[in-house]
C-alpha cells in the first residue's frame, strides 16, 4: 500500500516542531504535502485530512472508517471510563442522545438570562481594577455557566469545591515546574508532589465529589429540576435500565471541561479580534444598538453580524485543531489512496479553515465572508463531525454571543498591547498566549 505523503521525521521531534509553532507547522505541512498528509507514530500511520470531499466520506462512511472510543485513551483519566469519549456503538449513541437533552432550545432560552447576569456581574468585578486578563476571567464564566447547567448547581461549598477542583485541573498541565518534572519522571505515581501524582489525586477528590452529589440527587428524585444530572439520573440506557450512578458521573465530566476550556478560550480570541480591528467593533456595536436597551437574548443570539463574528473567530483559531481519530476498520479508498485496516484518519480542522480556495486571504480575519456564503459542515467545523461531531457545539454558540454582547454593550475596553497575540497549545486547545490583556476605559453611554 503506497501512503500518502508526508514527512519522514521521527514522531519526537514532529511533537516538538508541533508544539513550538503549531499553526506555522501545520501551514508548512500543508503547503508542502498538500491536503491529505500520513505522519507516522511508531508503526501506526495517522493520516490528516483537509479536503471537504474527503472530509465528508470520513464523517458518513462509518462502514469502513469507525469512530471507536478505545481511539481516545488520553481522556480517559479526566472523563472516567464510561464518559461519552469512550463509548461505541448503541450505547454511544444513546449516552448522546440522553445529553443533548440539556442543550435543546427551551432549555437554552431559560439559562440565556442568566448567562447575561453571571458576566455582567464577573466583569463589573473586573471594571474596578481598570486593567484585566481576559482568558481566566472568562473562562470563570464560561466554568461557572457549565456547572450549573450540567449540574444544576447555583452556590454552596460543594459548588465552590467542584469549580476549584476543574480550575486546579485545567491549569494543572500549565505550571512550567510541572511540565519540566513531566519531561523528567513521566506519567509515574511519586506522591502528591510529583506531577502525575497529583493530578491523580485531584482526579479523586473529583471524581468523588460528583458521585456524592450524584447519590443525593437520586436519593431526592425531584423531578422538577432541569439540569443534566436529573435528565441522566431519570433515564433508561439503550435496555431500559437505569443509568448506574458511576456512569453518570462520568457522563457530566466531558461536559464541564468542554464549556469551561474551548468557550473560555473562543470567547477570548473574539475580544481580541474585536478590539484589534475598529471597523468590526464599530459594526458589532450598531447592531447591538438596533435591539435597544436590555434586549431578549433570543434576539441577540439572532444578529447575523455577532454570529458571523463568533464564527469567524472559530475559524481563524479554531478551539479543537483536529476532529477526533477514526480507525480504518476494512480497505477503503479516500482521494485516490488505499488505506488499510488499522491506519488511523483524522480531519484536520484548522488546515481546512486555512483553504485559499474556501477562504480568501484566510489569516485575516473577516466576519464577512460568512454572510457572503454558507460554508457546508465540510468546509466549516469547529466543533468535528459525524457521529464525534461536540454535543455542545450549539451551546457554545449561544453562549458566546451572548458574554461578548453583554460585555460589549456594557463597557468600552481597550488592548493594552497592540502586538500581535500568539496562539499557544496547551491539550487539545490553542488559547492566546498572553491571555488578552484589557484595559477598562469605562462604562459604555448609549
Amino acid at each position: 500500500m503506497k501512503l500518502p505523503p508526508g514527512p519522514k521525521t521521527p514522531s519526537w521531534l514532529i511533537a516538538l516542531q508541533f508544539k513550538a509553532d503549531p499553526f506555522g507547522y501545520m501551514d508548512t505541512i500543508s503547503k508542502r504535502y498538500g491536503d491529505i498528509v500520513t505522519l507516522m507514530f511508531g508503526f501506526t500511520p495517522r493520516i490528516y485530512i483537509s479536503n471537504p470531499s474527503a472530509i465528508k466520506e470520513i464523517f458518513t462512511n462509518t462502514k469502513e472508517i469507525v469512530a471507536g472510543g478505545e481511539l481516545n485513551p488520553e481522556f480517559v483519566l479526566m472523563t472516567g471510563n464510561q464518559g461519552v469519549l469512550q463509548l461505541d456503538g448503541l450505547i454511544h449513541k444513546n449516552r448522546r442522545k440522553l445529553l443533548m437533552q440539556s442543550f435543546h432550545g427551551a432549555r437554552m432560552q431559560a439559562c440565556g438570562q442568566r448567562i447575561c447576569e453571571l458576566t455582567e456581574k464577573i466583569i463589573s468585578q473586573q471594571a474596578v481594577a481598570k486593567h484585566f486578563v481576559a482568558y481566566p476571567i472568562i473562562e470563570d464564566i464560561t466554568l461557572r455557566v457549565g456547572i450549573e447547567v450540567v449540574m444544576g448547581l447555583y452556590r454552596g461549598e460543594r459548588y465552590d469545591k467542584i469549580k476549584h477542583l476543574f480550575v486546579s485541573a485545567l491549569r494543572h498541565g500549565e505550571s512550567p515546574v510541572n511540565k519540566i518534572l513531566s519531561n523528567i519522571f513521566g506519567e509515574r505515581d511519586l506522591g502528591r508532589w510529583s506531577p502525575y501524582g497529583s493530578l491523580l489525586h485531584l482526579r479523586q477528590q473529583l471524581f468523588q465529589l460528583l458521585l456524592s452529589e450524584v447519590e443525593e440527587r437520586r436519593k431526592q428524585a425531584d423531578f422538577s429540576r432541569v439540569d443534566m444530572i436529573s435528565d441522566l439520573i431519570f433515564a433508561k440506557d439503550e435496555t431500559g435500565q437505569p443509568l448506574s450512578n458511576e456512569e453518570v458521573r462520568d457522563l457530566l465530566l466531558s461536559p464541564i471541561f468542554a464549556a469551561g476550556d474551548a468557550s473560555g478560550t473562543a470567547i477570548a480570541w473574539s475580544l481580541y479580534w474585536i478590539h484589534r480591528l475598529p471597523y468590526i467593533h464599530h459594526r458589532l456595536l450598531s447592531e447591538l444598538d438596533s435591539l435597544g436597551e436590555n434586549p431578549d437574548p433570543m434576539s441577540i443570539v439572532a444578529l447575523p453580524y455577532l454570529s458571523a463574528v463568533c464564527n469567524e473567530a472559530l475559524r481563524i483559531y479554531p478551539t479543537q485543531l483536529f476532529t477526533f481519530p477514526r480507525l480504518v476498520e476494512s480497505p477503503v479508498e479516500v482521494m485516490g489512496y488505499k488505506l488499510n485496516p488499522g491506519t488511523i484518519v483524522i480531519g484536520n480542522i484548522y488546515s481546512t479553515h486555512q483553504r485559499e480556495d474556501l477562504y480568501l486571504n484566510p489569516k485575516e480575519f473577516q466576519p464577512e465572508r460568512f454572510l457572503e456564503k454558507q460554508f457546508s459542515p465540510y468546509e466549516f467545523f469547529p466543533f468535528g463531525g459525524g457521529s464525534r461531531v461536540c454535543i455542545g457545539g450549539t451551546f457554545a454558540l449561544f453562549e458566546m454571543k451572548l458574554i461578548l454582547a453583554t460585555i460589549l454593550s456594557r463597557y468600552e475596553l481597550e488592548l493594552v498591547s497592540q502586538r500581535p497575540e500568539r496562539p499557544k497549545f496547551g491539550g487539545l486547545i490553542c488559547y492566546p498566549a498572553s491571555g488578552v490583556k484589557m484595559a477598562v476605559r469605562g462604562l459604555r453611554q448609549h
